[in-house]
């Protein structure tokens, strides 16, 4: 079951990106970031008291309430680079690297988690890094530099990498939704002291209704790839899960294109099949 619930996870998280490059083209992308983490939230919560999973609140440990703790935080600096990434980058340009964090927490459940690495999951990881070259090198081998966008997305890899880690930690003995809900909670406070930090709390009575729509609804893909991001988590390898979870980028691709008419250049679209095929590859 584990393993349809992985690739749900990669569905709505490709799902995602597009809706929320639709909702940052003219709203501040910390702030949507809150906004976005208020939906999720909600959505989180709901999905606990159907499941009836608030009752395992007095059973977590303090060691399990740390590591969701922390891995919230890392979620939500995640975000807050993705989605910065997003508003000032093209989605085919940001959605790779971010992906990148495949290799990043294969390599860190192998140091932390023990879980093996093998012959054709090494091979992978050569193949996705080199194709995320080939996708994000396309303008700069026209002689133009990369934007300012690169920094955010290799910023949301690293966090990403490290969510992923300390979520499979935090998901030891603790109901899935519950640990979803938990960790959301911490991302929301961290968006809104962001917020308020960078004094933007007035840029919230000039979001444009229509923005506001599509960030609603990326919430609530958000949500629902957590809910199955988590489960899969919980009863699957980290090292087989998280690479399912990343083909979320073919979803993001088609979308692109579809949506936004974001086309791919021959190199680009090498680069995609290595990433795809390096993706299968590590779940072997």
């Amino acid at each position: 079951m584990w393993i349809f619930m992985a690739f749900g996870s990669a569905l709505f998280a490709g799902l995602t990106a597009i809706l929320a490059k639709c909702g940052v083209r003219r709203t501040d992308s910390t702030v949507a970031t809150a906004i976005r983490t208020v939906v999720v939230l909600l959505f989180s919560w709901l999905m606990v008291f159907l499941t009836g999973a608030q009752a395992g609140l007095r059973d977590i440990q303090g060691g399990t309430l740390l590591c969701l703790t922390l891995s919230g935080m890392a979620t939500g600096a995640s975000w807050l680079c993705y989605f910065r990434a997003l508003q000032i980058g093209d989605v085919n340009k940001v959605t790779p690297i971010d992906k990148s964090s495949t290799v990043l927490t294969i390599l860190l459940a192998f140091f932390l988690l023990r879980e093996p690495i093998s012959g054709p999951k090494a091979l992978g990881l050569v193949c996705a890094a080199a194709g995320t070259w080939l996708m994000i090198e396309k303008k700069a081998g026209q002689g133009e530099k990369q934007g300012p966008w690169l920094p955010y997305a290799l910023g949301s890899a690293l966090f990403a990498a490290l969510t992923a880690i300390l979520g499979k930690l935090g998901v030891r003995g603790v109901d899935s939704n519950l640990a979803t809900a938990l960790r959301t909670g911490v991302v929301l406070v961290m968006a809104w002291v962001m917020v308020a930090v960078t004094g933007k709390s007035a840029l919230l009575k000039t979001l444009p209704k229509e923005e506001l729509g599509f960030l609603c609804l990326s919430g609530i893909a958000t949500g629902a790839s957590w809910l199955c991001y988590y489960r899969a988590l919980q009863e699957g390898p980290a090292s087989v899960v998280v690479p399912v979870d990343k083909l979320s980028i073919l979803v993001t691709v088609a979308f692109s294109a579809l949506v936004l008419h974001e086309k791919l250049s021959p190199k680009a679209g090498l680069g995609l099949a290595l990433i795809t095929g390096g993706t299968l590859a590590m779940l072997l």
